[in-house]
């Protein structure tokens, strides 16, 4: 699935918020308006049938669902978040950045057209990025790669709110000047600091651009993602568009 394809605010901006069950996927894409794309996290599932099962169960709430690494991005549920999307399609999966091309690949050959994103973390300098794997390149080594590899989106974890903002703005210029798709941050997003984020990189020409929003928005006691919190991040960025 072509996150392209999706339905954006200012034709650019979508929202990543998990979901704990349908019911909470369709509250949150209510309040988002359907700028949401609810997601799960495959560390969330022990047995890789639960997962499926959970996938089917959100995909009944909105038309593409994100599976997640989970354990902060830990990158060995790869093979996990594979099976569970290889069982369920869910539209959307993230990887690290080298086991993605395989996993989009893998994936294709069971026909299923599905958008596959690969994570890299921020170095604490704005042109290069680091790998899971510990090495680190320069961020248009990194795109040139990523387009021979036909890998759509990459995600930028962790942000820490706006810690690392000057590395997420030069890799969506880089990435669209590239013509990569999509640029995902994750980490410390909040309500609070998301309109700063959102207008430093509105003028980069990234076609999308799908923060990750977990911690601050889910209720503590039930695992539920608030939609009085999804409704509040979508009044504090509208006003600026």
């Amino acid at each position: 699935m072509d996150l392209s394809k999706l339905k954006k605010i200012d034709d650019f901006l979508l929202f990543n918020f998990l979901a704990k069950d349908k019911e909470n996927a369709a509250e949150i894409v209510e309040a988002g308006e359907g700028y949401v794309v609810p997601g799960i996290v495959a560390s969330d599932f022990e047995k890789i049938e639960d997962g499926i099962a959970k996938v089917n169960e959100l995909k009944e709430a909105a038309p593409v669902v994100s599976v997640g690494l989970g354990d902060n991005g830990n990158p060995a549920n790869w093979d996990k978040v594979l099976a569970i999307a290889a069982g369920s399609c869910p539209g959307h999966i993230n990887q690290p950045f080298d086991k993605s091309s395989y996993s989009r690949g893998y994936l294709k050959a069971l026909g299923q057209d599905q958008t596959v994103n690969a994570l890299v973390s921020p170095s604490g300098k704005p042109g290069t990025v680091k790998l899971a794997t510990g090495l680190e390149m320069t961020v248009e080594d990194l795109l040139d790669l990523a387009s021979a590899m036909q890998i759509e989106s990459i995600k930028f974890m962790p942000l820490k709110g706006i810690q690392h903002l000057d590395e997420l703005v030069y890799l969506c210029k880089a990435a669209a000047e590239k013509g990569i798709t999509a640029i995902e941050p994750a980490g410390g997003i909040t309500a609070d600091n998301i309109k700063e984020i959102v207008n430093a990189v509105k003028d980069t020409g990234i076609p999308v651009f799908m923060p990750h929003i977990f911690g601050s928005t889910i209720d503590k006691e039930t695992g539920r993602t608030i939609p009085e919190e999804v409704i509040r991040i979508l009044d504090r960025v509208r006003g600026e568009f």
